[in-house]
C-alpha cells in the first residue's frame, strides 16, 4: 500500500464558483447523508466566505443553517471546514477585533472544526489574530497561501510565506490556487519546500479548474507531500469549479496512493440531488460559461471563486455599454468581445496597482478598475476615471502593504486627490463594533441570540441582516426568481421576427404574486434595449423662463444607491451646500462601493432616489442648483 492521502469535498465553494447562490438549508440537510455515505471524504467544506450573506438574502437564519448543515458531519466524524478572510472576517470589508474573535468561538460551537484563513495580500500580520482566535475558540487554524503568478510571486516567496504563517500560529497550510493559475511543477516545489522545513505540518491543496492546470497540480502536490486534496464533483466540477472527484481519485490510485473507495450508489445520489437543486432554482443564477474551462484566464489570472459574479456583472455592464453604443450609432459588443477587453485590461492594470494577489476581495478590485477602464475607453474617455473607495483603501495601504510598486500615474492620482498613505497595522483602523450593534439591537427590541450569535450576524452583515429581519430579503429574492423564470419562458428576441410589431408584442412587465403580495416585474430584452435612447451623462435641469436652474448628479454606473457608506455617516439633505468634486452619495456595484461626486458647486435642491434603490447608469439622482 502506498502513502495515504485524503480528500475534501468543497461543497460550498462548488456553488460559489459556479453562480451567485448556494442551496437552502433544507436542501443542504438533504444532501448531507449521501455525502457521508460516499465514504471517501475526510473533510467537507460547509460554510464561510459568502455562505451566511446568501442565507440572509434567502431570508434564512445563517446560524440555524450552519448548525443544521454541519451536524450530520460532526456525528459521522467527518471534519468540517470554513473559509474566512482574515481582516474581513466573512465579508468583503474589514471588521473590528471583537467581531473577529466572536466569529471563531461561534462557528466552533455551531459545528465547524477547521478555519481556513487567508489574507487578500498574503499579509501574515493580518492573519496572526485569525490563528490566535481560531485556536482559542477550539478550531484548527489553517493558513492559506493565495497563489498568484507574477515576477514577484515565485516558489521561494511562497515557501518563506508558509514559514511566516507557521511562526504566527498556523497549524496547517493550504495551497489556495483560487484562479487555477499555479503552474503544476511550481505547485509541487512549493509543497515540497514546505514539507522539508515543516514535516509535521499538514498541507492541503485547493485548486480551481478554470485554466486546466488543477488536475496536474493535484498530482504534483500529492507526489511532493500534500496530505489532503480538495475536489468537486459532478455536476459542478471542472469549469470555474474544481477538479472532479472521480478523476482525482482514479489518478491518485494509479499513482500508488492509498485512499478510500467511493460508494458509487451514494455518489449518484449526491450527483442527482445537486442537479435537482440546479433545476429547482439555482440554475437561474449559474452562467453556462462558468461550466467551461478557459485557458484565456492564464493571462489575467482571475479566480474561479469570482467568475460566477463576474459573468453576472458582465451581462449588466454589456447591456449598459451597448445602450450607449447603440445611441451613438456604433457597433454593439458581444459578451466575448467585452470579456476579451476585460482580460487584456486586467493584464495592464494589475502590475500598476502593485501586484495584489488576485483573490477576494482584491481580485474584485482589480477586475472592477479594469472594467471601469474598459467602459471609459470604449466611450472615448481616459483610464482611471473611476476608482472605487475599496480599491483606494488597498492602494493606500489600509489593508497592508502591497508587494509591488504602484505606477507613477496612480501615485500622481492619489496626490491630486489629496489622499494619504497608511503604513501602520491595518487592524488599528477598524475599532471594536459589538457594543454599538448591541445597543442598536436593544433599541429595536431584537434578541442577541445564544452566545450572541444574532449580534454577530447583525454586526458582520448589517444591511443584509436588517433586510432579513424585515422580511424584505425573502420577498425580494422570490420576486427576482419569479422575474428570471418569467424571462426565460418568454419568447426570445433572438428567435423572434425583427419586425417592430413582434417586438412590441413581447411582454414588458408581469405582476408576480409572492406570499399574497403583488410585485410589478419589468422584463428587459438586451437586443432591443441596446437601441433605446437614454439621457446624456451631464443632465441639466430644464430651463425656467429661459434660465437653467441647476444640474443633476447622474449615476456613473448601475447598482444600488446609498446616501451613506455606513450608519455613522451623515447623509446630504436638501439645502446642503456642496463643492465641485464633493462626494454626495454612493453606488454599490460589482461588490464594491463607488463614490458619486458632484460635477458642479451649488445647493442640494432635490434628491430623486431613496437610500437602497436600484439605479441605472445616467439616472438622474440629485439636483444641484
Amino acid at each position: 500500500m502506498g502513502r495515504e492521502i485524503k480528500l475534501a469535498l468543497v461543497y460550498r465553494d462548488m456553488w460559489q464558483s459556479s453562480g451567485k447562490y448556494l442551496p437552502r438549508v433544507d436542501q443542504l440537510k438533504k444532501v448531507a447523508e449521501p455525502i457521508i455515505d460516499m465514504g471517501c471524504f475526510a473533510r467537507v467544506e460547509t460554510n464561510g466566505g459568502g455562505f451566511e450573506q446568501i442565507n440572509l438574502l434567502f431570508g434564512e437564519n445563517p446560524n440555524k443553517s450552519v448548525r443544521e448543515w454541519t451536524q450530520p458531519f460532526n456525528d459521522a466524524g467527518i471534519q468540517t471546514q470554513m473559509l474566512e478572510r482574515g481582516l474581513n472576517g466573512i465579508r468583503m470589508s474589514p471588521v473590528g477585533k471583537d467581531l473577529r474573535k466572536l466569529m471563531f468561538k461561534l462557528k466552533k460551537i455551531q459545528g465547524t472544526d477547521i478555519s481556513r484563513s487567508f489574507d487578500g495580500l498574503n499579509n501574515p500580520q493580518n492573519l496572526e489574530l485569525s490563528f490566535q482566535y481560531a485556536k482559542e475558540g477550539g478550531m484548527i487554524a489553517q493558513g492559506a497561501l493565495s497563489l498568484t503568478h507574477s515576477p514577484l510571486h515565485n516558489v521561494d516567496y511562497y515557501i518563506k510565506l508558509a514559514d511566516q504563517y507557521i511562526d504566527k500560529g498556523a497549524e496547517e497550510i493550504c495551497i489556495k490556487d483560487m484562479a487555477g493559475i499555479g503552474r503544476p511543477v511550481s505547485v509541487g516545489k512549493i509543497v515540497k519546500g514546505i514539507k522539508e522545513r515543516h514535516p509535521n505540518v499538514l498541507v492541503q491543496y485547493h485548486g480551481h479548474s478554470t485554466t486546466g492546470f488543477s488536475i496536474v497540480s493535484s498530482l504534483e502536490a500529492a507526489r511532493n507531500g500534500a496530505d489532503i486534496i480538495d475536489v468537486g464533483m459532478e455536476p459542478l466540477s471542472w469549469g470555474t469549479g474544481h477538479a472532479d472527484l472521480l478523476a482525482v481519485h482514479e489518478m491518485l490510485k494509479d499513482a500508488g496512493f492509498s485512499l478510500p473507495d467511493i460508494n458509487f450508489n451514494a455518489y449518484m445520489e449526491v450527483r442527482s440531488l445537486t442537479q435537482e437543486f440546479i433545476d429547482d432554482f439555482l440554475g437561474y443564477y449559474i452562467n453556462p460559461k462558468n461550466r467551461s474551462m478557459n485557458s484565456l484566464l492564464i493571462g489575467p489570472g482571475l479566480p474561479g471563486g469570482m467568475m460566477g459574479s463576474l459573468m453576472a456583472d458582465l451581462a449588466n455592464n454589456l447591456k449598459s455599454l451597448n445602450k450607449w453604443l447603440g445611441k451613438n450609432n456604433k457597433a454593439l459588443l458581444t459578451q466575448d468581445d467585452l470579456l476579451t477587453l476585460l482580460f487584456e485590461e486586467v493584464k495592464h492594470v494589475w502590475p500598476r496597482l502593485g501586484y495584489p494577489p488576485l483573490v477576494t476581495p482584491f481580485s474584485q478590485y482589480v477586475k472592477n478598475v479594469s472594467m471601469f477602464n474598459v467602459m471609459a475607453q470604449v466611450k472615448g474617455k481616459p483610464r482611471w476615471t473611476m476608482i472605487d473607495e475599496n480599491t483606494w483603501g488597498m492602494i493606500l495601504g489600509q489593508s497592508g502593504q502591497l508587494l509591488g510598486d504602484l505606477a507613477p500615474e496612480i501615485m500622481d492620482l492619489a496626490e491630486s486627490q489629496q489622499r494619504s498613505f497608511y503604513t501602520g497595522n491595518p487592524q488599528d483602523l477598524y475599532p471594536d463594533v459589538l457594543p454599538e450593534f448591541r445597543k442598536k439591537m436593544e433599541e429595536k427590541g431584537w434578541e442577541t441570540g445564544p452566545n450572541d450569535e444574532e449580534l454577530f450576524e447583525y454586526a458582520m452583515h448589517p444591511e443584509q441582516y436588517e433586510a432579513y429581519k424585515s422580511g424584505h430579503a425573502k420577498k425580494a429574492f422570490e420576486a427576482d426568481l419569479a422575474k428570471r423564470k418569467a424571462a426565460k419562458s418568454a419568447p426570445s428576441a433572438a428567435t423572434a421576427s425583427p419586425s417592430v410589431g413582434v417586438i412590441q408584442a413581447m411582454p414588458k412587465s408581469l405582476v408576480i404574486n409572492v406570499d399574497g403580495q403583488n410585485y410589478n416585474v419589468n422584463i428587459a430584452y438586451p437586443e432591443q434595449d441596446a437601441h433605446n435612447n437614454k439621457k446624456e451623462a451631464s443632465s441639466p435641469i430644464p430651463k425656467n423662463n429661459g434660465q437653467a436652474t441647476g444640474s443633476y448628479v447622474v449615476a456613473p454606473l448601475e447598482g444600488k444607491f446609498y446616501l451613506t457608506r455606513d450608519s455613522n455617516d451623515t447623509a446630504i439633505k436638501i439645502g446642503d451646500t456642496v463643492n465641485k468634486g464633493d462626494t454626495v452619495a454612493y453606488v454599490e456595484s460589482m461588490k464594491v462601493i463607488n463614490a458619486i461626486t458632484s460635477p458642479v458647486a451649488g445647493t442640494v435642491s432635490e434628491i430623486k432616489v431613496n437610500h437602497g434603490d436600484d439605479i441605472e447608469e445616467d439616472d438622474e439622482l440629485i439636483m444641484i442648483s
